[in-house]
């Protein structure tokens, strides 16, 4: 699938500019084509990065890990085969155009333009960077990170070293590798600092303000030490507790702050997962009849925000929500016709392509802090924080307030936890689980690194993958073609776990 709303954003954005600025450029310059400007703005490089960072969430990468963590099931084309764990050779596009060849470089050139003078771009982009760098560790282990994004056009590092996980998360002077938390940090600073410009209208998400940007940095130290936090407890609670101190206005404390990426009606600016499964490819994909049967057992009134409901047929579930038909992953039972398929609904992709990508949210905020509470012994209530969690993500599904307290108190056994720590972290990332409907990629790291909710085998697995959920994805034939003496030697296949990920 090619990285279409990310072109059009990028794209049109440089031309715009180019046409702006061919006035300002010497008349008979023959050398400099106006079409192909030399440098770009970060005004323009901002909001290509924000439309991408949405874009690979949404895309290639949030197709699979939906599928990996059960939200949807493949019926057709490539969603079927990674459906059953066939994923090697793919992603080529994924790591070379819309991570390191578009979304990060272009991070890296409003840091090189911004940082003396205009250190609010460099922070947001830091702190943007950060995050797409975490995404792509997360999903494929040691990467090109450290020296990623350096050289020139006149001269490219074409063969950077691949860095530890280890040492991306938690850094190493002694190589020169700047922990992610460091590189967030720094861009929190630079937030503060004066600015000769500052982003407005060309920031997609925030529109400028940069207290929102601070709430969306911290919020992201959060989410990074809860990834590492049973590998590392120790070093988590302490980024946990120094966010904590600087109280809850530092973070995303409610929906309106969350990071997430607009998009439109118009083609090429719709939401990716409606790009793909209602004008591109209708028939690739449904609901998991995997996640119809757990949130029909727990009655959850997000389903028809979450997934369309059908007409009565032979696969059909009849809920109190309506009635869904799913398909079961891995299955090669007759896939139902597509009016008589649940897929995706409002809240993941609007009426016509206008719901948002969602990064950084506050119910994931929430439920971060619930289960740092239970298991790090961090500040906080966990049952309080629980419950907020499950209140911030039905309110941004589009349930009433009174519809969520009915839900509570005829739920008790779903909204109160109860047991061993272990029964209430499975509660806590359950309810994650189901809220991160749409992010595929935040739900896989909850799923490999706690093991809940327990999700079963495929039906039909391959021979890629005959026993085990893959736990990372293959690198890239392009990396592998291109990075012979750096790429990890022997290769790690997709049941061995990334750092972070204990077993």
């Amino acid at each position: 699938m090619k990285q279409t709303s990310f072109l059009r954003y990028s794209l049109a954005a440089v031309f715009a500019f180019a046409a702006a600025s061919c006035d300002k450029d010497k008349f008979l310059d023959v050398n400099n084509n106006p079409n192909l400007p030399l440098t770009v703005p970060p005004t323009v490089l901002l909001t290509g990065a924000e439309a991408s960072t949405g874009f690979v969430v949404g895309n290639e990468l949030g197709r699979v890990t939906e599928l990996f963590i059960q939200h949807t099931a493949g019926i057709n084309n490539q969603p079927r085969t990674y459906d059953t764990y066939q994923i090697r050779g793919n992603y080529d596009n994924q790591w070379n155009n819309e991570l390191y060849g578009g979304t990060l470089i272009n991070l890296q050139q409003i840091i090189n333009a911004t940082q003396e003078t205009s250190p609010a771009y460099a922070g947001a982009a830091k702190i943007l960077k950060a995050y797409n760098f975490a995404l792509t560790t997360d999903l494929w282990g040691d990467i090109p990170y450290s020296q990623a994004l350096q050289g020139n056009l006149d001269a490219p590092n074409f063969a950077p070293r691949f860095d530890t996980q280890q040492d991306i998360y938690q850094g190493n002077t002694s190589l020169g590798v700047q922990s992610l938390f460091d590189l967030v940090k720094e861009g929190l600073a630079d937030l503060d600092k004066t600015s000769v410009l500052k982003p407005g209208a060309d920031d997609l998400v925030y529109q400028g303000n940069l207290t929102r940007w601070k709430k969306f940095g911290n919020t992201l130290l959060l989410k990074l030490a809860n990834t590492i936090s049973k590998k590392n407890p120790t070093l988590a609670t302490s980024i946990i507790n120094e966010v904590l101190a600087k109280g809850t206005a530092a973070l995303i404390v409610d929906n309106a702050d969350d990071f997430q990426v607009p998009y439109g009606t118009a083609v090429g600016n719709q939401n990716p997962f409606y790009a793909y499964n209602y004008v591109n490819r209708p028939d690739d994909q449904m609901m998991s009849q995997r996640f119809l049967d757990s949130l029909r057992v727990k009655d959850d009134p997000r389903l028809p925000s979450f997934f369309t409901t059908t007409p009565a047929n032979s696969a059909a579930t009849n809920t109190s929500r309506g009635i869904f038909t799913g398909y079961d992953n891995g299955s090669t039972a007759t896939v139902p016709v597509r009016a008589n398929r649940s897929r995706f609904s409002t809240y993941v992709i609007g009426t016509s392509g206008e719901a948002p990508v969602r990064l950084v949210t506050n119910f994931q905020r929430a439920f971060i802090l619930a289960e740092s509470a239970l298991i790090l012994k961090t500040a906080g209530d966990p049952q309080a924080l629980f419950q907020e969690g499950i209140r911030a993500s039905m309110a941004k599904a589009g349930i009433s307030a009174t519809d969520i307290a009915a839900y509570f108190t005829a739920n008790p056994r779903i909204v109160i936890l109860a047991g061993s720590d272990q029964h209430k972290l499975n509660q806590i990332i359950t309810q994650k689980w189901i809220a991160w409907t749409g992010n595929g990629y935040e739900a896989y790291n909850d799923f490999r690194r706690t093991g809940y909710p327990r999700l079963a085998l495929t039906t039909n697995p391959s021979s890629e993958s005959p026993t085990s959920i893959p736990v990372r994805l293959y690198y890239p034939n392009v990396e592998i073609s291109s990075n012979v003496s750096n790429i990890p030697t022997p290769q790690p296949l997709t049941n061995v776990p990334v750092w972070w990920d204990v077993p």
